[in-house]
């Protein structure tokens, strides 16, 4: 940056800036991203490069959330004696764990910053795919410590909400269902990455630490590559954070400054909603590779079972980028309108007791059903930030200090917000394969219309009707 332009921004701001804190590695003091000059002569700059460091570092996180959604797939076939109801909870419990653990990210990421917490929660997921990889070797090892290290690997989805919350503190309003699309969007893509990649790298032993098993046929698979190929992708990440995020001084708050988030009644409702989104979409990519297992056994988990997650998380890009232009609420209606009506297709094309089903039907309307969550996760991350700046700067001039203090409560309560219903709808990997554990298909996938039905009616009442009263 020029002299004159660092002159320009500082006249603009009324204040001097260091240039040096915007350099990779350091903390950032002064940060305005509402003010245009400093947003085009500084902010963008260094924003694209915390989140484009974001994006893989968490899209790895998802892999290792993920990865027993397509190891629990394997483990019959090597002679792990476990039942399906079991697998199905092997599934499920990651979630569980991500669920509580992004709790606590939610409000621990912020106050340590983007850069010290992506690196510090990046690294520790080392521990459980190094244990994964040791135990799932060992045919005897007990289901009871196969759940103990899904459960560790849970803790990978927690870094959603601590990325989601710091990274938007970046952006300005205007580009923020952008930002949080991308970061959340390709992140998302983890779960497909681990669902494609998995079926390759368990055939090869070129990257394999310990033996080979065999199955039926006595062809080897190397399980173990599953867990062991991202210890490596897992430091090099941890170690590009460290260096080149920036840790961002305004966006440092503690608890007890974002514990207000619990009074707020929109808080609530955001909730319900992105569980409806992404409480599905996580859930259905959990629990559709065993799903296919069990429904449709003629046809390849492999094959198929990452098309869906793939589509859902570049649907999300594109549904925040849409929010933008549109407005959230109106895009959030249409995703849960057409997540019903996907899934009563599914319902439609599932075996029977007269008929096998139709699995190019059911798989093309579970397609749908990702698609159109991807949509909504998307646009209801963008409603949160409009919400809150219309409740919090009703009335005010800009300009004023009254104004500039109503604007940082905006944005931390936003962050919390958004970290908050991440979490809570992270629980959406837990229970939707629990319930297919427990109930009937069928079942299962009523309740799923009947909750997207009670969302429609919240976003309109509250959203998106005329009147409403917080129009997003």
């Amino acid at each position: 940056m020029s002299p004159a332009v660092k002159e320009e921004v500082a006249t603009s701001a009324g204040r001097s800036y260091d240039p040096a804190q915007y350099r990779p590695g350091r903390t950032i003091t002064d940060w305005e991203p509402e003010n245009e000059l400093f947003w085009k002569s500084i902010g963008k700059r260094v924003a694209t490069r915390n989140l484009w460091i974001a994006v893989p570092a968490l899209l790895v996180a998802f892999v290792v959330w993920q990865v027993w959604s397509v190891t629990a797939t394997n483990l019959k076939g090597v002679g792990f004696g476990f039942s399906t109801s079991q697998l199905f909870w092997l599934t499920a419990i990651p979630g569980l764990t991500g669920g509580t653990a992004r709790i606590f990210y939610t409000f621990l990421g912020p106050k340590i910053g983007q850069r010290t917490f992506t690196a510090l929660s990046t690294v520790v997921l080392i521990v459980p795919l190094i244990w994964l990889g040791f135990a799932i070797q060992n045919t005897s090892t007990s289901f009871t410590e196969m759940a103990m290290i899904a459960a560790l690997c849970g803790v990978g989805g927690a870094n959603f909400s601590s990325s989601l919350a710091n990274i938007g503190f970046f952006f300005p309003k205007s580009q923020k269902g952008n930002a949080t699309g991308i970061n959340g969007g390709l992140g998302n893509l983890g779960v497909s990455v681990v669902q494609l990649l998995t079926p390759i790298v368990i055939t090869s032993s070129v990257v394999a630490i310990g033996s080979a098993q065999h199955k039926a046929d006595g062809s080897p698979v190397y399980l173990q590559n599953a867990a062991f190929v991202w210890v490596p992708v897992l430091i090099v990440l941890a170690l590009v954070a460290w260096f080149g995020q920036n840790n961002l001084q305004s966006a440092s708050t503690s608890f007890s400054q974002q514990k207000i988030i619990f009074k707020r009644k929109h808080n609530w409702l955001m909730t319900w909603l992105y569980v409806g989104t992404f409480g599905s979409f996580i859930g259905f990519a959990a629990a559709l590779p065993m799903l296919i297992k069990t429904t449709f056994p003629d046809y390849s988990v492999a094959t198929y079972a990452w098309m869906g997650p793939a589509l859902g998380a570049l649907a999300r890009w594109a549904g925040g980028w849409i929010a933008d232009k549109l407005g959230g609420a109106r895009v959030t209606i249409l995703s849960f309108v057409g997540m019903a009506l996907s899934i009563i297709g599914v319902i439609n094309f599932l075996p029977a007791d007269s008929g096998s089903g139709n699995f190019t039907g059911f798989f093309l309307c579970f397609l749908a059903a990702f698609f159109f969550s991807g949509i909504g996760n998307g646009s209801t991350f963008r409603q949160i930030p409009v919400i809150f700046r219309s409740q919090h700067l009703k009335g005010l001039t800009e300009g004023t200090p009254e104004y500039a203090k109503a604007l940082k409560q905006t944005e931390m309560e936003s962050g919390a917000v958004t970290g908050f219903t991440a979490a809570i709808a992270a629980y959406g990997f837990f229970f939707i394969p629990a319930l297919f554990a427990n109930f009937s298909v069928t079942s299962a996938m009523w309740g799923f219309v009947a909750f997207y039905a009670s969302c429609i009616v919240v976003t309109w009442w509250f959203y998106a009707r005329k009147d409403a009263e917080s129009p997003s």
